[in-house]
């Protein structure tokens, strides 16, 4: 009804005086055709480009010799200095999942029009200890693989599991990363997964061992089993 739409963008229009939108990015004030990141932003969001197979320097970062990963693809580089990666920071711990929700759709809709999604048969998200689920309220990347979900039709699943919480990544070398990503996942009705091609997904690869510990997983207890991975943005490494 009319009056109804009325009194919605009435006080859509008193909450935006009052707490108006603003760019994650910039924090310049956003207009009604901008969410999230403002349009300036957006142009000069540092992509990544990468979002195919072959060798590519994200296939690189999870490079193993017991495992081949198919496809590969991130949105963004991540500075931690720069201003866009308050994108992945407030999506991460700022209790703001519609972040991770807009980027995961705009990455979708782009990838489908590359085919990236094509023959990909499950969605799986890296998945969080239940004491991070329960400080944070949410797994981002359970977010993200929802949103790919929604734009692609590809059924999302959690078989990997988290056993127990690992102590913080940010300060570790490369070889203590990944030992301590190897003792903190699980797979869980592994034969689900046989013969499928998955596509795990989580917000940031850094060094890969999140990755790798996970991807390393599926391939020791699957068989025939095609493995991609996506996330919404990729560390450069010094």
């Amino acid at each position: 009804m009319k009056w109804i739409d009325d009194i919605r963008k009435s006080i859509k229009s008193l909450v935006d005086v009052i707490c108006p939108d603003v760019c994650t990015v910039c924090g310049r004030r956003l207009v009604d055709s901008e969410e999230i990141i403002c349009l300036e932003c957006l142009l000069h969001m540092p992509v990544t480009g990468i979002h195919g197979g072959g060798l590519t320097r994200l296939h690189e970062r999870v490079a193993s010799t017991r495992y081949y990963v198919d496809r590969a693809a991130s949105l963004m580089w991540y500075f931690r200095d720069s201003d866009y990666a308050r994108l992945i920071h407030d999506a991460k711990y700022n209790n703001r999942p519609k972040v991770a929700r807009y980027l995961a759709d705009m990455m979708a809709r782009e990838l489908t029009t590359q085919d990236f999604f094509d023959g990909v048969d499950v969605i799986i998200p890296v998945p969080l200890h239940f004491t991070k689920m329960l400080s944070r309220g949410y797994n981002q990347a359970q977010v993200i693989a929802e949103a790919l979900s929604a734009v692609t039709g590809i059924e999302v699943k959690n078989n990997i599991v988290c056993r127990h919480a690992h102590s913080t990544q940010t300060r570790k070398g490369i070889a203590a990363r990944d030992a301590n990503a190897r003792e903190s996942y699980a797979l869980e009705r592994p034969d689900e997964l046989d013969g499928l091609h998955i596509l795990l997904v989580d917000d940031v690869v850094t060094t890969g061992a999140t990755l790798r510990a996970c991807l390393d997983l599926i391939a020791r207890n699957c068989t025939s089993t095609r493995m991609s991975f996506l996330t919404l943005a990729a560390a450069q490494l010094q």
